[in-house]
């Protein structure tokens, strides 16, 4: 799942593949757009937007669309090296190589794979937890790539902190798996081997630095490891963490002006048909409305609070008809009958 490039002592790493923007396309790209269409459009599908945004933006970051070419920076510009970013602060390198890939085959597998543990982990968590999530892992995954690369710096071994530049997703995908299967009790079939299911990244860790040259061990590792420090974290403080909070509040921020404006267009909605002092409206109960406005049960008309006999179509108020209905009843005179309400409100628009 990887291919790596060197030129003298700089090497270029994919992530659990290798990927990039350029070449010609090997069909890899309508078998994704395929995949995603049939997660997203299938009946009752959950349809998770964060995975749906973290895989448009991986697209558009590979696929470099018009005038983003000149935008977005170049593959060198952001590849990971730890040298790079200690010395210089290069922040552009900590957080944008995890988006670059350097071939098709890199892009494919990683947003399959992003595909596939997204819906599963939003779907189950909920968008701004999953959010947070994701930011907690890529800034995790890169500070301990950090770690470990000055780590065996200091060790004698400089190849992992001066030679590699690293691009893709697969750190923050190795840590989603560690959360997927952190708490699973089913058993995966990996290459001929039946594992339980929360030791699955580490026999994929393994598998992968085996059979697939040029990938980067250290990076691999690392995601590993913040998916672990992530349930750590998760399990020592319970509750919101305040990168969910900020999260959270920054969609509702977003999100005020239409819920304002819909409120605006609801408020401003006629309920019925206005004449004279009363409406007629679509709510069938009498009962007390604005400025004490009351509103008859037989023919929904509202009327004033000055009289206990709806104008519309003369019955009495439902609220103080006991003692009328009483009188009524005595009377002989019972339920108005429909064709009775019709014929009065008829009469009271002649007049």
């Amino acid at each position: 799942m990887g291919a790596g490039m060197s030129s003298g002592r700089r090497r270029f790493y994919g992530r659990a593949g290798a990927g990039g923007g350029g070449g010609r396309s090997s069909g890899m790209l309508p078998l994704l757009a395929l995949q995603v269409l049939l997660e997203y459009g299938r009946t009752g599908a959950s349809r998770p937007p964060v995975t749906a945004a973290l895989i448009a933006a991986n697209t558009l970051v590979y696929l470099r669309p018009g005038s983003l070419d000149a935008l977005l920076p170049s593959l060198t510009r952001v590849a990971f090296n730890p040298h790079l970013i200690i010395q210089y602060g290069d922040l552009t390198r900590f957080f944008l190589s995890a988006f670059y890939h350097l071939s098709e085959t890199h892009f494919f597998y990683n947003m399959t794979s992003l595909l596939w543990k997204g819906i599963q982990l939003e779907t189950s968590m909920g968008s701004v937890e999953f959010a947070s999530m994701v930011a907690a892992l890529l800034g995790l995954s890169q500070g301990i790539t950090l770690l470990l690369s000055k780590g065996l710096l200091l060790f004698g071994n400089d190849a992992a902190y001066y030679d590699q530049y690293a691009v893709g997703f697969s750190g923050v995908l190795f840590g989603m798996k560690v959360v997927l299967n952190a708490w699973s009790d089913d058993f995966v079939f990996l290459h001929g081997m039946v594992i339980p299911a929360k030791y699955a990244a580490w026999a994929e860790l393994l598998l992968i630095q085996a059979f697939i040259p040029g990938t980067s061990f250290i990076v691999h590792l690392s995601g590993i490891l913040a998916g672990l420090t992530y349930l750590w974290l998760k399990r020592s403080f319970p509750g919101p963490d305040p990168l969910s909070l900020l999260i959270s509040g920054i969609g509702k921020v977003v999100s005020w002006p239409v819920g304002f404006v819909q409120k605006l267009f609801r408020s401003g909605r006629p309920q019925g048909y206005t004449a004279s002092r009363g409406r007629v409206g679509h709510h069938p109960s009498a009962r007390e409305t604005g400025r004490g406005i009351w509103r008859c049960s037989a023919c929904t008309y509202d009327n004033s609070p000055s009289t206990d006999i709806c104008e519309m179509c003369s019955s009495v108020r439902e609220d103080h008809a006991f003692s009328r209905r009483q009188h009524l009843q005595s009377e002989g005179n019972g339920e108005l009958s429909v064709e009775e309400i019709r014929r009065r409100r008829l009469e009271r628009f002649s007049r």
